[in-house]
C-alpha cells in the first residue's frame, strides 16, 4: 500500500495593515523572496502587531504548528490562526479557494503536488537562504520545481528492504543476487522475497528501486535535480529491467506473482513464510505486532547501479495569494525549521524529519536508521504534472511481464503509450 506521502533566510516583516488571505481587497502580494525597502525591519517587538496567518493543517500536525506558533506570536505580535482540515482534502481545497482570496497563507502538503500547484499559480516561492543546507538534499529536491524551492520540507519516507532475522540475520545484502542466496540457505528457496504489487493492479512505486539499479529512471532530471518531462524508461536500460521482471515471473523463477496485494504480502512477512520484503515504515508496527524482529536496510541493486527507491517529501507551501508572503517566510524560516519543531512534527507523526540535526537524532533507533539510510540513496517520486500520464501503462507492463509476455513488446509499448499520453 502506498502511502502520501505518502514528506525558509530571516526576512523582514511589513506591518502595514496585512491581512491573511480571505476577503476584501487584498494589496498586491509580495514574493517571499523578493526585497522592499518598505519591509527591511527586523521582525520582534510587535512589529506585525495586528498581522495574521492563516495556516491549514490536518489533526497530527496541528499542536506542532500551535507550539511554535505561540513563539512567534509573542516575538513579532502576528496572530496565527491553525485550521484543522482533513489531509486528503487539502488539496482540493487549495487549489479552488487560493485564486479566489479565500485561502489560507500556508498548506501542509505532499510534494508530488507541487506540479499541479505551480502550474495553476497558487504557490509562492520561498527563501531558506543559507539554511537549505540544512535539510536532506532529497527533500529540497522534492519540493523544488524549474529550479526554485517552493515549500519548507519537514518530513520523509521511503520503502526499505525489510527482513526477518530470526530467519537470516541481521546484515542486509547489497545486491539481489546476495538476497536470493541469503534466503535460499536458510531454506526459502521457492519464496525468497515478497513483491507487493497490488494484487493483479500492479504497484511500481514499490518496485522503482530495482527499476533504477538498472539506470531506467521514469524521467530524467536536470543536474539541479528537478524533473524534466523527458521519459527516461526507454533504452537498453529500460529493457534489461522489463528482462528481470520476466525472468523472476511465471516464465521464470516464479519469485514474482500477480497475487500479492498489501494484506496477504504483510501476512506472509509476518508468519515467517518469507525473509525479506521491500514495505514502508508503516507495516513495521504490523510485523513487529506478529512477533518478528525485523532489520532495516537499502533496496538491495538488481542492476550494476545502486537502487534509488521514490521518497514522499511533506512540506509548508506558501500559498500565491498571500498578503503576508514575507510574514509567512519568516515563520516557515525560523520557527518551524527549528530543532524543537521538526522533533515535535516527527513525534505527533513519525516520518523522518526533513531537518538533518533531527533525523540524524531520530535515527539511533536502527529501524528508523534504515529507513533513513534508503531515503538518502533515493529521489523523489516526480513533482510534474506528466507522472499523471505514467501509472496505469507503468503498472500493467509490470503485471504482463510477470505474466510472461513478451518484454521486447511489451516495455516499448508501454514507453510509446507514455509519451504519446504526454504529448496529449
Amino acid at each position: 500500500m502506498r502511502k502520501s506521502i505518502v514528506l525558509g533566510a530571516p526576512l523582514a516583516v511589513a506591518v502595514l495593515a496585512l491581512t491573511a488571505c480571505g476577503g476584501g481587497d487584498p494589496a498586491p502580494a509580495e514574493t517571499a523572496s523578493g526585497t522592499s525597502s518598505a519591509t527591511e525591519t527586523a521582525t520582534g517587538g510587535g512589529d506585525a502587531e495586528g498581522a495574521e496567518l492563516v495556516i491549514w493543517s490536518d489533526a497530527e500536525r496541528e499542536q506542532a504548528i500551535n507550539d511554535a506558533a505561540a513563539d512567534f506570536e509573542a516575538d513579532t505580535g502576528a496572530t496565527v490562526t491553525v485550521v484543522q482540515k482533513n489531509f486528503e482534502d487539502l488539496r482540493a481545497d487549495f487549489l479552488a479557494q487560493v485564486p479566489t482570496g479565500e485561502g489560507p497563507d500556508i498548506t501542509i502538503g505532499a510534494h508530488d503536488w507541487l506540479g499541479e500547484f505551480v502550474e495553476s499559480g497558487v504557490v509562492d516561492t520561498i527563501d531558506l537562504g543559507e539554511r537549505v543546507s540544512d535539510f536532506e538534499p532529497v527533500t529540497v529536491e522534492a519540493l523544488t520545481y524549474d529550479g526554485q524551492l517552493y515549500a519548507l520540507p519537514y518530513a520523509q519516507e521511503s520503502v526499505a528492504l525489510i527482513q526477518n532475522t530470526a530467519l537470516v540475520g541481521e546484515e542486509t545484502p547489497a545486491t539481489w543476487d546476495e538476497m536470493i542466496q541469503m534466503a535460499t540457505d536458510a531454506g526459502f528457496g521457492d519464496r525468497p522475497f515478497i513483491l507487493y504489487t497490488s494484487g493483479t493492479k500492479g504497484d511500481m512505486y514499490t518496485s522503482y528501486g530495482f527499476q533504477t539499479s538498472f539506470g531506467a529512471p521514469v524521467f530524467v532530471q536536470a543536474e539541479d535535480g528537478s524533473y524534466t518531462n523527458e521519459v527516461g524508461l526507454g533504452g537498453e536500460s529500460g529493457l534489461a529491467f522489463a528482462q528481470f521482471l520476466f525472468d523472476n515471473g511465471s516464465a521464470g523463477t516464479g519469485y514474482f506473482t500477480d497475487t500479492v496485494d498489501y494484506d496477504i504480502g504483510n501476512e506472509l512477512f509476518a508468519t515467517g513464510q518469507s525473509p525479506f520484503i521491500v514495505q514502508g515504515p508503516w507495516t513495521i508496527p504490523t510485523f513487529t505486532d506478529a512477533g518478528v524482529d525485523v532489520a532495516v536496510g537499502p533496496i538491495p541493486a538488481a542492476g550494476a547501479e545502486s537502487a534509488a527507491p521514490f521518497v514522499g517529501v511533506q512540506g509548508f507551501y506558501l500559498s500565491a495569494q498571500s498578503s503576508n508572503a514575507l510574514l509567512a517566510n519568516d515563520f516557515l524560516t525560523n520557527y518551524m525549521s527549528t530543532d524543537e519543531a521538526q522533533a515535535a512534527l516527527y513525534e505527533a507523526d513519525p516520518r523522518i524529519p526533513a531537518l538533518t540535526s533531527v533525523a540524524d537524532d531520530v535515527a539511533s533507533d536502527p529501524v528508523i536508521a534504515g529507513f533513513l539510510s534508503a531515503a538518502q540513496n533515493g529521489v523523489p517520486m516526480p513533482n510534474i504534472p506528466e507522472m499523471g500520464a505514467v501509472w496505469d501503462f507503468w503498472n500493467a507492463a509490470q503485471i504482463a511481464l510477470i505474466n510472461g509476455q513478451d518484454p521486447a513488446s511489451i516495455w516499448p509499448g508501454m514507453v510509446t503509450n507514455i509519451e504519446t499520453a504526454i504529448a496529449n
